[in-house]
């Protein structure tokens, strides 16, 4: 089985570097791309501390519209080295039926270039996925009891996959069952999406 030694699919020990540079490249993200990018936040494994992960940054832009967004952005993530990927949809957890035209996104990714690799999901505000990212990312911040056996799966599945594809769709489903479990814990504490590292004040009337 040829392996795939890319950085997306090598699960290193969790560095405390991650956070405060997560949040100076959410500063940059949304100084850079104006007053579309409503909010930008740290998400995925790197903004949860003490977790494994990929050696990668995932940060979370919303906005209103999407086209618009791909069409603004464009020039100014490339001059940042970051590349539109082609996926525009996210996995709709197991059991859902809703529409998957509320699950898509923009991607932009960064590799060896200056600054962190990243990964830049653009998603709609107000969103399912842009929620989850968020509610996945908040609760395994309230229970760090979790962190680990989540931390020796990825590594594990890393460490048994041939490329990204392959730990993608096995991961899935596990993201599904701590959404599971995510989800009474909002509405028993009343957790709603956030936007407390960089969001835009509402416009002043005149």
């Amino acid at each position: 089985m040829r392996k795939d030694n890319s950085p997306d699919l090598v699960v290193d020990d969790p560095d405390p570097s991650w956070a405060a540079r997560g949040k100076d490249l959410a500063d940059e993200l949304y100084k850079l791309l104006g007053v579309l990018a409503l909010h930008v936040e740290h998400i995925g494994s790197t903004a949860v501390p003490g977790m494994a992960a990929k050696p990668v940054l995932d940060l979370q832009v919303s906005v209103r519209d999407l086209e618009e967004a791909e069409r603004a952005f464009a020039g100014a993530l490339a001059d940042r080295g970051f590349a539109l990927a082609p996926y525009r949809q996210d996995h709709v957890p197991a059991g859902s039926n809703d529409d998957l035209a509320r699950w898509t996104k923009r991607l932009w990714t960064r590799r060896g270039s200056e600054g962190p690799d990243v990964n830049l999901h653009v998603r709609v505000v107000g969103s399912p996925n842009e929620r989850l990212a968020l509610l996945f990312r908040d609760w395994l911040r309230a229970h760090p009891e979790a962190v680990p056996s989540y931390a020796r799966f990825k590594q594990r599945l890393a460490e048994a996959v041939p490329d990204l594809a392959t730990y993608a769709d096995v991961k899935d489903p596990v993201v599904d069952l701590v959404v599971a479990v995510a989800e009474p814990w909002a509405q028993a504490t009343g957790w709603q999406v956030p936007a407390t590292m960089t969001a835009r004040p509402a416009a002043r009337r005149p």
